[in-house]
């Protein structure tokens, strides 16, 4: 049997992006194995490769708006499949400025976009999953989650706020869960913003010598950031345990914020060229509704 290339030299192969950036089911995670700075999958070039980022970003827009309406228009006519983008990562990865910059590209309308936080009183008296299907996307819409039901095996396992036995518990249902999705048309597209530990301190401190970015900032941004091993280590189990063929994770470096923008914009756009959704076939006589139009 061939041996497994390991993580690095399989992500410097050539390929879609997705392929490149995805986790592959089944394989230990080290992401102290995956350059936070790096710029996988992106076409070498003469510096400053920023501009040159921002401007083929720029230039899938146009193609995004596209599909993402051959996607509603399909809706009106029956077809079920939509798609859910999951972001997460340490805070100030850019999960936020993803949804600006990325989501942006399309129209709002078509969007779905939820940001999770500390579940409210409600949400404890329900199984974890409960806030999630609540917001799911409909037939022909895209769905963003800022933070999702990673959120329970992630600050849940950290913060030891459930038994270690119902973390385990909780990989599994969260695979079935998304194995249901995706039969019943969810093309789910899960990002982990792999930012560096340097740079967070970088964008932290940005927030407190500007003033007008201090309401971006508490002081649980450092307590939590003291626990940066563990949310490491809690991480990696979750890519681990839940990079599967119906939702598997993609690691995207996040320290360059112009290449953040242009993986995920990729991502989104290898997958809605993937699902090729189609215009609707006029079912009424075009020639006879212009004459019809004409006339009066």
């Amino acid at each position: 049997m061939a041996r497994k290339k390991p993580a690095k030299e399989r992500r410097r192969s050539a390929g879609p992006l997705s392929e490149l950036l995805r986790v592959p089911e089944g394989e230990r995670v080290s992401l102290s194995s995956y350059d936070a700075g790096g710029t996988p999958g992106f076409p070498t070039g003469p510096p400053p490769l920023k501009v040159a980022g921002l401007a083929a970003t720029a230039l899938m827009g146009e193609r995004l708006a596209g599909l993402q309406e051959r996607l509603y228009a399909a809706s009106t006519a029956g077809d079920r499949r939509r798609l859910l983008l999951v972001l997460q990562g340490m805070d100030t990865s850019g999960k936020g400025g993803t949804v600006k910059h990325v989501i942006g590209l399309f129209n709002p309308s078509g969007c779905r976009i939820k940001a999770f936080k500390a579940p409210t009183a409600e949400e404890r008296n329900h199984p974890f999953l409960w806030r999630i299907m609540k917001v799911l996307p409909r037939p022909g819409e895209i769905g963003i989650f800022d933070r999702s039901q990673y959120e329970d095996v992630l600050i849940a396992r950290v913060r030891e706020l459930v038994p270690r036995e119902e973390i385990g518990r909780r990989y599994g249902q969260i695979n079935r869960f998304e194995k249901t999705l995706a039969e019943d048309g969810v093309t789910v597209v899960k990002v982990f913003l792999h930012l560096s530990y340097e740079e967070q301190r970088r964008r932290l401190l940005k927030r407190l010598d500007n003033p007008d970015k201090h309401w971006k900032f508490t002081t649980v941004d450092i307590d939590e950031r003291a626990l940066w091993p563990a949310y490491q280590e809690a991480y990696e189990l979750a890519l681990e345990r839940c990079s599967t063929e119906a939702a598997p994770w993609f690691v995207v470096p996040a320290d360059r914020k112009w290449y953040r923008n242009w993986a995920v914009s990729k991502l989104l756009l290898e997958h809605l060229e993937a699902l090729d959704p189609r215009y609707l076939r006029a079912d009424f006589d075009v020639a006879e509704c212009r004459k019809r139009l004409l006339s009066r």
